[in-house]
């Protein structure tokens, strides 16, 4: 991998990731500065959560094009993402792995740690030689949305009616 491709692909978002594996018509608009979320209550309920949990840990690390919800420093760097719910736990994990990849990328050995509070529950998340195959097949694909002209057509799923881009996709 060229270091042109690699300075491409650490400008790709963690929450670019994240839309990929949820909803590809919604990271079509949020590429495009289009954002929803401020009039979303769930958007707000998840910000409350995050803000009330893990209290004395520095919140919202930005490194480069990702932000983390925090970090802990042990022997590696440990990146802690905190969700709702489970829900959408498929985009959670790769925003998760992103993050490592990325810091990888950089020289730092992370792993990464996602925190669901209301369900009391963690996974620890490390990232193996099959994972960063797919994330640089997210990345790709993501290339491939922003590319688009218009967004791809959206499939309706059960999260969608939820969705702060519902009305721009079904109404």
């Amino acid at each position: 991998m060229g270091e042109e491709y690699l300075e491409k692909e650490l400008l790709i978002k963690g929450i670019e990731i994240n839309y990929l594996y949820v909803c590809k018509t919604k990271l079509w608009y949020f590429v495009r500065g289009i954002t929803m979320e401020q009039e979303s209550d769930f958007v707000d309920l998840g910000k409350f959560l995050h803000e009330k949990s893990y209290f004395g840990e520095e919140k919202e690390i930005q490194i480069g094009s990702i932000k983390i919800d925090f970090i802990k420093k042990s022997d590696i760097i440990e990146v802690h993402e905190v969700k709702r719910g489970k829900q959408m736990e498929k985009a959670h994990i790769m925003q998760a792995l992103y993050y490592i990849y990325y810091l990888n990328n950089l020289g730092i050995k992370a792993k990464a740690i996602l925190h669901y509070p209301k369900l009391k529950e963690i996974k620890e998340i490390e990232l193996k030689e099959s994972d960063k195959e797919e994330i640089n097949r997210a990345i790709r694909e993501i290339e491939h949305i922003k590319s688009l002209k218009e967004p791809p057509e959206p499939i309706y799923q059960k999260i969608c009616k939820n969705c702060a881009y519902y009305e721009l996709c079904f109404i």
